[in-house]
């Protein structure tokens, strides 16, 4: 089918509830991460031509990303008979191909994918050799019984386990880093010293069985192989362009593997050192509500970054932000601190939010509000303010104009309703604070009370005289 660029959240559903496999693609035209996943994408479309493959530029259509919590990019979603079964964030081809090879139904559950498809995602210079290693293991196991997983007995597959995982950062290599036996082992050794990362390596010159069995355990056929943290990042093809495309140093990152590549020697229990640990949380504690964002307000470089900008703003709140894409080394420190592995973050009074769209549900929901009253953010005086003028009638009251919990305050919504006149309501029962807080702010003792454009006009005496001498319409909409 090939890939289809999609431009509204109707055309999205309507191809999801056909129940075919659905995989969506969300990519930015400035992320150069996007842009190599998007070419691994559409020869997986040519690849799997039954399935769908959809394309949604993510800051050009924010219904769409909002919809799906995309966050940041390259991000996938895939769907089966019409619902949602996994997602995958980030540059990982391989990674990528087992996915789609999974939902397509080529592969079982805990299985890698088909080689060829993994060939698709490493590049035209190994696709071949892929696709001829796809014939022969094909042709094998149509002939011979149904094998254990990955093709090793269990007692070799143990050995491949701890070998890949000997090392967060392990290269399987003919020859040694020293002595490499082939140029593009060499390269792969020249990569990961160019990454400032200490790695393992193991001689599958020097072995048979290993070098015979991993191949069947990665679903890969080639070396030099790749893993970190035990996963399979790829040959020297990916290798190279994850390198050039600066997208290595972030899945090193992803999988908590610091710029030594090791998860130890380091001075508290986020994996950083202390020195970015101290410097993170400097950032995080200048300012009482701090953004870390792509841009700044005024140039924001997402549009996951101005909505909360935007946010911010209508919450009328002062607030410091920092720029990600400018410093590295924070962008990637601060996705371990926080144990968040996205942007923007926002923090207030120290503490982690969370990013976009937890930002707007909260607003949406006056959880933003509660939480920003409770840090000393916004007063109580500015609270009441915001209030009063969040409609231009609105109504203090005990209970809501469907529920009234009194008799003055069921007589003031009758008036309202009987001269058509459209308010906003505030149940005064559901919050201490505001209750006494209005008290004082007014000068008004008791409830109900009518505010029109944020002034008061008074309680349920006043108003029930204004609507007994016809001027109660005119009141509100002078």
């Amino acid at each position: 089918m090939g890939v289809k660029d999609v431009n509204s959240k109707q055309e999205v559903d309507e191809i999801v509830k056909q129940g075919s496999a659905v995989i969506i693609h969300f990519w930015a035209s400035w992320c150069e991460a996007s842009k190599h996943m998007d070419q691994v994408f559409s020869h997986l479309s040519t690849d799997f031509s039954h399935a769908h493959f959809l394309r949604v530029e993510a800051e050009e259509q924010p219904e769409i990303s909002e919809a799906f919590s995309v966050s940041a990019v390259p991000f996938f979603v895939f769907f089966k008979d019409g619902k949602k079964v996994e997602t995958l964030e980030g540059a990982y081809p391989s990674e990528l191909a087992n996915k789609v090879a999974k939902l397509v139904g080529s592969i079982q559950s805990g299985e890698p994918a088909e080689p060829a498809s993994l060939g698709m995602a490493a590049g035209p210079s190994v696709l071949e050799a892929i696709q001829d290693f796809a014939k022969v293991d094909n042709s094998s196991q149509a002939s011979t019984q149904p094998q254990k997983t990955s093709g090793v007995t269990d007692g070799l597959k143990e050995r491949l386990e701890k070998l890949t995982r000997s090392h967060p950062i392990m290269l399987f290599m003919k020859g040694t880093p020293e002595e490499p036996q082939c140029g593009f082992s060499k390269k792969v050794v020249e990569i990961l010293k160019a990454e400032n990362v200490k790695f393992g390596s193991f001689d599958i010159l020097s072995d048979n069985e290993v070098r015979e069995g991993l191949k069947k355990f990665s679903n890969w056929p080639t070396y030099p192989q790749l893993y970190c943290k035990g996963e399979l990042i790829g040959g020297s093809d990916i290798v190279i362009a994850m390198h050039e495309g600066g997208e290595l140093k972030q899945a090193f990152s992803d999988h908590g593997v610091g710029n030594d590549g090791q998860n130890g020697g380091v001075t508290n229990s986020t994996g950083l050192s202390s020195a970015l640990t101290s410097r993170l949380e400097s950032l995080i504690n200048s300012s009482p509500v701090m953004l870390f964002m792509k841009g700044n307000p005024d140039e924001p470089k997402c549009g996951f970054s101005r909505k909360v900008v935007e946010i911010l703003r209508e919450e009328k709140v002062n607030f410091k932000t920092f720029d990600i894409l400018s410093d590295e080394e924070v962008r990637q420190g601060l996705k371990f601190y926080s144990n968040w592995s996205s942007y923007p973050q926002l923090y207030i009074k120290s503490e982690l939010i969370g990013g976009s769209d937890i930002v707007l549900e909260m607003q949406k929901s006056g959880e933003l509000e509660k939480i920003l009253i409770e840090k000393g953010i916004i007063s109580l005086e500015e609270r009441l303010k915001k209030l009063v003028n969040s409609t231009p009638v609105m109504l203090f009251m005990k209970g809501t104009p469907n529920s009234p919990k009194c008799g003055f305050s069921s007589k003031v919504v009758n008036a309202l309703n009987e001269d058509g006149i459209k308010f906003g309501s505030f149940d005064i029962l559901s919050d201490e604070e505001v209750r006494q807080g209005l008290k004082t702010f007014s000068n008004w003792p008791t409830f109900p009370q009518l505010y029109y454009k944020g002034e008061l006009i008074g309680g349920c005496d006043i108003i029930m005289e204004l609507k007994s001498n016809g001027e109660l319409e005119s009141t509100l909409s002078e």
